[in-house]
């Protein structure tokens, strides 16, 4: 190549090796190793439909480049390479660049129509250990546990405990592992490994043991999650990651946290709360929690979140299957909470989480963007500015 090009990346650091990227990908221009998820030069066609569907806006990367990584680098990257310089003076070049950059703005920005963007840590989090444990490396830890969270019998939710043992895995909250179920897909190819986000704290399930939990519901003809339901106390299980660098706590303890989540989008908030208990349980910095689910009954961890104080967690919950009842879902409960939720939205020490399945966000945007209007605000630059600050984290699956 002598005419500079745009080459898609992706963000190592970031990535948490869903795999979401190289399934939706029309071409399939995006490939993995036992290390990492990556984007072959020669076949992407900057077509973006990898850009919408990325949790964490690890697939948002780009670098000019006249010599394109190839992909044995690309799977030896623990972070991104920095920018290329360019010789200044040559003029085809620059207006290549020019060029290159308009077409990728416009592209951009249909592919971010309602995406997340890409993520930042809080500047006060913990710094995150990423993929320690790879496919080919997995590590292995013991079930002590494996309890019902749900009362529902159509929401098999379930609360899994496992232990690493003498194992090196440190962990934070809001980071996920992936789960290896045994035997092989329809290709005859091993299963690639399943995310969960850790529900318990960076000191372990258990106050300072070396052990971590996972809320995983079991979906019909899902082969990783039946298989985790189904987990017996002293079954060995292979555990990959951890991953996510940006979904994590900040560590200011004035930090005011609104965390909207939907069923097993609550693990994280589960970790976030008990992190809270045990370092700051006397706090003038409530969190508060919006938690959508059908029913109470299908609601996991209702029980023990009405037990916890309100002056560490807010709770509000929304419900859209109670018999007698109008249906309520998140987005409802953000409007009827309109005057609380401006008043975060003008606090430059405010972090917004949205964690859970997808259909949710279009909703959670909505209420917001009426929210950031009625106090002259344009919620789309507002939430951007927030996410450039590290203030605003989505997952969404």
């Amino acid at each position: 190549m002598t005419t500079p090009a745009k080459q898609h990346l992706i963000d190592p650091e970031i990535c948490i090796r869903c795999y979401t990227c190289e399934m939706t990908c029309p071409i399939e221009a995006i490939t993995h190793n036992d290390d990492n998820v990556v984007v072959d030069f020669d076949k992407c066609n900057l077509c973006m439909d990898c850009i919408p569907v990325c949790p964490t806006g690890s697939i948002d990367e780009w670098r000019v480049v006249t010599t394109p990584y190839s992909l044995d680098e690309q799977f030896e990257w623990m972070e991104l390479p920095e920018q290329q310089e360019f010789a200044a003076g040559a003029s085809e070049e620059s207006t290549s660049l020019e060029a290159l950059d308009e077409d990728m703005a416009r592209l951009l920005a249909d592919a971010h129509a309602g995406a997340g963007g890409k993520s930042k840590a809080p500047a006060t989090a913990s710094k995150a250990s990423i993929n320690m444990h790879t496919v080919a490396r997995p590590a292995e830890m013991t079930v002590q546990g494996n309890y019902r969270l749900t009362d529902d019998p159509d929401h098999d939710v379930r609360h899994i405990i496992l232990d690493a043992g003498a194992l090196p895995f440190p962990v934070l909250e809001g980071q996920s592992i992936g789960i290896i179920a045994p035997g092989r897909d329809s290709n005859a190819k091993p299963h690639l490994p399943r995310l969960y986000s850790i529900s318990s704290p960076r000191d372990g399930e258990r106050a300072n043991y070396n052990n971590l939990s996972l809320t995983v519901k079991r979906d019909e003809g899902g082969v990783c999650s039946n298989y985790v339901c189904d987990l017996k106390k002293g079954d060995r299980v292979q555990v990959t990651g951890p991953f996510g660098s940006t979904f994590l706590m900040p560590g200011d303890p004035e930090a005011k946290m609104l965390m909207i989540c939907t069923g097993t989008g609550s693990a994280p908030f589960r970790a976030f709360t008990m992190r809270k208990q045990r370092t700051a349980p006397n706090t003038q910095a409530p969190m508060i929690l919006v938690f959508g689910a059908r029913s109470p009954e299908a609601l996991p961890y209702f029980g023990p979140l009405k037990k916890v104080p309100d002056n560490l967690l807010e709770k509000h919950f929304a419900f859209s299957r109670v018999d007698g009842e109008d249906k309520t879902y998140v987005q409802d409960t953000l409007r009827d909470m309109e005057d609380q939720i401006a008043d975060l939205l003008q606090d430059a020490k405010t972090h917004i989480y949205i964690c859970g399945l997808r259909a949710m966000e279009q909703g959670v945007e909505s209420a917001l963007t009426s929210i950031a209007e009625s106090i002259g605000e344009q919620w789309h630059d507002l939430r951007d500015n927030m996410r450039q600050q590290g203030r605003y984290h989505v997952e969404t699956y």
